[in-house]
């Protein structure tokens, strides 16, 4: 297997009949999906998604892919393509279109009918190329052919690519449900007629390479949700992405059989629920979905709530109902249904979530304690099942932390693909495939860019690691007053504390300190403001540490008396 390494410099020029391949967002992480394809001086685009951020980027409402590589050649992108409309493939389009609006933004209907309405809150009027699995269409040097691939929102596709170094298939997003509820099942007989044809480089999902067998089909969470709505003695509240059609499709259609009113909580679940509707993904009476505000005259037993957080994130509703601060207030008797999947990393939160809503009463059915839930990825049967079929010559897994694209580079080897054709690349790693083989040439930039309420890329990791600093340490500023003309304290300074668990009185011993780093840069003939201060901040947090065995962040301030 070619790993990439640390020491990586940027790549070699492209050879003319190469195609370059470089995952931007995706690979090392479950998130921010984007693969740049280049040939013959002309860049496609494949995905553009957002990722979440942890709870270690505080302030952070979003983090992008870094489109630093290809800036300056902007105008080569021929069209971007969305494989689906999760926030993790087009989130990211919107300030991918600040840079050049009118690169042509392909997918299928659905998809382009989600980026539509995202985009108009952003005041951007897209170039919209629509085509359905079956199409064949034409971007500069790149012939695109789409395929269904089923996964947890309608309308995914998976894209091959041709180009004269080559047939890459990209899956997307998907599994293999052999039964999906808009029966539209992933088409294997094309990923055969692919593998005949001879695919150069196959590019899987891994997100779930490390389950055995087979994920389990949507209609088999249909008993469990009918269980619920059957059972609940008062209102339910379902939480889910603001994507998740299907799931929303079952639980309005267990809502109508039991005569319970629905409302659509949270703005990009009333949009996006909004836009299926329109175009017929969503399919349901008339009278059965109410505004909320009617729903809360009813009875309590004749409602059910679905609702989503900000960014169209779950979690975020329900831990505000948890923590008291939702227009919804949980109560004795209340049903809080999950049916959304756990992000990887977020089960402590999810754990004091249901704690919290438990508190207050509430029966919590998740995907612990009921099957109410089932993933949009395919598992390792699935995707052996896919190497077996597709018999590419290189594969590059896609769409998993390090482990997951292990696990999915291991399935490759075992199905006979030799290991010096299988590449474990990370955000950033250039791959070309020239000749028919794949191999790591170089890196080029791919860090994490933060949106930060309005501003992009304004947040850093060092901004962030000051914001942490904040949160966890605490923050003192020293007021020093020195006479301009001794360098010497004027008054005895002002520590002012936030934050910081000791009093101001904790500080007077720190007043030596300042007057000898005063003494020093007198005796330096340091006079400027700026030096002053940035030496106080390094001796005033010398001396923190040694006593409190903490850093708190230091604001030194000098006024000239």
């Amino acid at each position: 297997m070619s790993h990439p390494h640390p020491e990586l410099q940027l790549p070699p020029k492209l050879p003319a009949d190469g195609l370059r391949i470089v995952g931007l967002g995706g690979l090392g992480e479950i998130g921010r999906n984007m693969t740049v394809f280049e040939h013959r001086g002309k860049l496609l685009i494949v995905d553009c998604g957002v990722l979440f951020p942890e709870e270690h980027q505080p302030g952070i409402d979003v983090i992008l892919p870094d489109f630093t590589w290809f800036r300056d050649r902007i105008d080569s992108v021929v069209a971007v393509v969305l494989t689906h409309g999760h926030e993790d493939h087009i989130g990211g389009v919107p300030y991918l279109l600040r840079e050049r609006r009118d690169i042509p933004v392909v997918g299928s209907q659905l998809t382009l009918a989600l980026i539509e309405a995202k985009l108009k809150e952003h005041q951007i009027k897209p170039q919209l190329n629509q085509v359905k699995e079956g199409d064949r269409v034409k971007f500069g040097p790149f012939d695109l052919e789409f395929l269904a691939v089923n996964h947890s929102i309608p309308d995914g596709l998976a894209v091959a690519i041709r180009t004269q170094a080559g047939l890459v298939l990209h899956t997307g997003d998907f599994k293999m449900d052999q039964f999906p509820l808009d029966d539209r099942i992933t088409d294997l007989r094309g990923f055969a007629r692919l593998g005949e044809e001879g695919v150069d480089l196959f590019m899987t999902d891994s997100t779930n390479a490390e389950v055995p067998g087979f994920t389990m089909s949507e209609r088999e969470l249909t008993p469990a949700i009918e269980t619920v709505f059957r059972t609940a003695p008062r209102r339910i509240i379902v939480s889910s992405f603001a994507s998740h059609v299907h799931r929303i499709q079952q639980v309005l259609d267990a809502a109508e059989e039991h005569g319970r009113k629905v409302a659509f909580v949270g703005r990009s679940m009333v949009r996006n629920m909004g836009v299926a509707r329109d175009l017929g993904y969503l399919r349901y009476p008339e009278n059965l979905v109410v505004p909320f505000e009617q729903l809360e005259r009813m009875p309590p037993k004749k409602v059910a709530i679905v609702c989503t957080g900000s960014q169209g994130e779950p979690l975020a509703a329900l831990s505000r109902m948890a923590n008291r601060e939702h227009k919804i207030r949980i109560g004795e008797g209340d049903t809080v249904l999950m049916a959304s999947s756990v992000v990887p990393g977020n089960e402590t939160a999810i754990s004091s979530l249901i704690n919290g809503l438990s508190r207050w009463g509430a029966k919590v059915v998740h995907k612990g304690n009921a099957k109410v839930h089932v993933s949009g990825h395919a598992s390792a049967g699935e995707l052996v099942y896919c190497y077996n079929i597709v018999r590419p010559t290189n594969v590059m897994p896609v769409h998993g932390e390090w482990r997951h694209l292990q696990a999915n580079a291991d399935l490759a080897i075992r199905t006979g693909v030799d290991p010096e054709r299988v590449i474990l690349a990370e955000d950033g790693v250039v791959v070309d495939l020239v000749k028919g083989r794949a191999k790591i040439t170089g890196k080029v930039p791919a860090g994490n860019v933060y949106v930060d309420a309005q501003t992009v890329g304004g947040a850093t990791e060092s901004s962030l690691k000051d914001r942490r600093t904040l949160a966890e340490e605490g923050v003192v500023t020293v007021l020093a007053l020195v006479d301009a003309d001794t360098g010497k304290l004027a008054e005895e300074p002002d520590f002012m504390i936030r934050g910081f668990v000791h009093d101001r009185e904790a500080f007077r011993t720190a007043i030596p300190v300042v007057e000898k780093t005063l003494a020093r840069a007198a005796a330096e003939a340091i006079g400027d403001t700026h030096q002053l201060e940035q030496m106080l901040t390094r001796e005033v947090g010398r001396w923190a540490y040694k006593k409190f065995r903490r850093s708190p962040l230091i604001i030194a301030i000098v006024v000239d008396a």
